[in-house]
């Protein structure tokens, strides 16, 4: 019979709080460049120029067929071949920033492309600027549609973090991993990481959720 024991796991608990903020540290990071680098790109992959689209269609096809964990190893231990070199936590970074540009363009591309044309030349009319119509016709309706999907996206980024302890992170799973190296607690301390996984993916939802009602709660039509 196995007897339950988290007293090591409670004692080590402010490491694994520790572990969550870097977690969260990231994942809110990620989130932010990596929704500038998607609307970027968006917009770039829409545009007349055809290198660009080759380039970004290129950049979002390698992302989307390689393993996560392999494009964390290129950066981490690939580019300081080439003289970059990056702590853990800033290739970890890099890495969640660049996966989720790739997928993040998709998302807000079939945004961008569901604004009907009549609606961009009725901007035009009216004297808008470039800037503008792209602002508020084209990117705030289009962000209104693809918001579900892009913030499962978001959680998923912040469970997919999990994996940079492969290279020596300091987010919740490698401090998990530590623990339960020094405890041999195995089942106490993944259940309680499961629990704060959880509660984390819970926590951003509820905050997304906000955001939409506060964001996007005007109507589509009159």
């Amino acid at each position: 019979m196995y007897t339950f024991n988290f007293e090591p796991v409670l004692a080590g608990f402010d490491k694994l709080l520790l572990g969550a903020w870097v977690t969260v540290q990231l994942s809110c990071a990620a989130m932010v460049i990596g929704l500038i680098l998607s609307i970027l790109c968006a917009a770039g992959k829409t545009s007349r120029v055809a290198p660009l689209r080759w380039v970004i269609d290129a950049y979002i096809e390698i992302i989307r067929n390689t393993p996560f964990l392999v494009q964390i190893f290129f950066i981490f231990f690939g580019l300081p071949s080439l003289g970059i070199r990056l702590s853990p936590n800033s290739a970890a970074l890099v890495a969640l920033v660049v996966n989720f540009g790739a997928y993040g363009t998709e998302i807000i591309r079939a945004g961008i492309e569901s604004i009907q044309k009549g609606q961009i030349e009725a901007g035009t009319a009216l004297g808008l600027s470039k800037l503008k119509i792209f602002r508020y016709i084209i990117m705030k309706p289009a962000l209104r549609t693809v918001y579900p999907a892009l913030t499962s996206q978001f959680i998923y980024l912040m469970l997919t973090s999990s994996v940079v302890s492969a290279i020596s992170a300091d987010d919740l799973a490698a401090a998990g991993n530590d623990l339960q190296s020094a405890t041999f607690a195995s089942f106490e301390v993944y259940i309680v990481i499961t629990a704060m996984y959880l509660v984390m993916s819970i926590g951003f939802s509820a905050i997304f959720s906000m955001i939409e009602k506060a964001a996007f709660r005007y109507p589509l039509s009159r």
